[in-house]
């Protein structure tokens, strides 16, 4: 059996990425660090290296919350430190007083001056404070360069591992029956949306499907595949549950607080 089976196709070409990490790791015996994976990603990884005898995987964004990681692929006798992770936090310094910044306010300015997504894990808030996690090898240009966010003056400041912000850990769970597995029936039974209203969101590029954009709205969705719609939040197939009498898919939904 072919372990591309078990992927989607858009998803192969990160698998090959994964084996030639792997193969490094057993033929050169040293670790391998990656860059920011997605939670997709991680799982990826997970399945692919499996229990693997001589090889080992662990991944780490800041905290055991964190939702895009760096990944240390390294032989079985090596003992990992969070320092192997080469990550540097930093807090936007910014007059919270006369302006507003938002997530989508950042992410664009890391990404205008530059940056490629993968060099950079979470943007964390508590709802006042922004900060930001970056690779260690982009640190310095990102705090030379990133002075501005939108119409905001910003100055960056490394902290310490320990001072970043935890987000939430609660969600809500909702059971929800469904027609079909498709991207455009889940949103609009999940989002209250008629699916007159859900197929320009999606051809709109305004849909993500594991932090990927999906522009079809007949696109099939699996279990604990990540859906986001821009301006309405995000959710998570926990399970599927299987058919009703009635021909229709029963599925839990996971969604953060």
């Amino acid at each position: 059996m072919s372990l591309y089976m078990h992927f989607r196709k858009e998803e192969h070409p990160f698998v090959d990425q994964v084996l030639e990490w792997k193969t490094i790791v057993l033929d050169q015996y040293r670790p391998k660090l990656t860059d920011f994976l997605d939670p997709r990603q991680q799982e990826i990884v997970r399945s692919i290296i499996g229990q693997h005898d001589e090889m080992k995987v662990s991944f780490w964004g800041g905290h055991d919350l964190s939702e895009r990681k760096r990944c240390l692929l390294y032989p079985s006798y090596y003992e990992p430190e969070n320092s192997d992770f080469e990550i540097v936090p930093f807090e936007l310094n910014y007059p919270t007083k006369f302006v507003t910044i938002e997530h989508r306010h950042i992410l664009g300015a890391l990404m205008n001056i530059g940056l490629k997504r993968e060099k950079f894990g979470d943007i964390i808030t508590d709802g006042e404070r922004f900060q930001i996690i970056v690779a260690n090898e982009i640190a310095d240009f990102t705090e030379w360069n990133l002075t501005s966010v939108g119409k905001a003056k910003i100055s960056l400041e490394p902290i310490k591992i320990e001072e970043i912000i935890r987000p939430s850990d609660e969600y809500t769970y909702q059971d929800v029956t469904v027609s079909s597995l498709r991207l455009d029936t889940i949103i609009s039974e999940v989002y209250k949306l008629s699916r007159s209203k859900v197929k320009p969101f999606i051809e709109s590029n305004l849909v993500k499907v594991n932090w990927k954009v999906v522009v079809d709205p007949s696109f099939s969705l699996q279990e604990k595949d990540v859906v986001s719609v821009r301006g309405k939040g995000r959710c998570e197939i926990d399970a599927i549950e299987g058919k009703t009498r009635k021909d229709k898919w029963r599925i839990q939904i996971r969604a953060p607080k």
